[in-house]
């Protein structure tokens, strides 16, 4: 099947899918240079979200424009990633500091047993 697209459409097409390969590998390179598990923790996160959705628009754009229809099923990648994204660094966060407290690293108490502290 080949098509010919307008200009008008293949060059969003091709700013997008560079920017998405930008903050894809802004996200890895911020990986390598953190220096705590802590801090590797959002580069890739955050980068490599705002790259799918770069992506997924590149997708939406391209398809809707070849097949004369608005093609928004490419929208669902980027939303799930956006829930499910948070939620697990959340919890690889919250697995790496109780891993260090049962090591007895010098980390931030508990929410709960400073509560119970100061009698609130």
């Amino acid at each position: 099947m080949s098509a010919e697209l307008s200009l008008w459409v293949e060059v969003p097409v091709a700013i997008l899918l560079v920017l998405g390969s930008l903050f894809a590998l802004i996200g890895a390179i911020g990986l390598l240079r953190m220096k705590d598990y802590f801090q590797r923790m959002h580069p890739p996160a955050l980068a490599s979200t705002l790259g799918a959705w770069c992506v997924a628009l590149a997708s939406i754009i391209y398809f809707s424009a070849l097949n004369s229809a608005p093609a928004l099923h490419a929208w669902l990648i980027p939303v799930l990633l956006s829930i499910t994204v948070p939620v697990t660094t959340l919890l690889l966060a919250r697995a790496a500091l109780f891993r260090k407290r049962m090591a007895g690293d010098d980390v931030p108490a508990e929410v709960s047993s400073r509560r119970t502290e100061t009698g609130s």
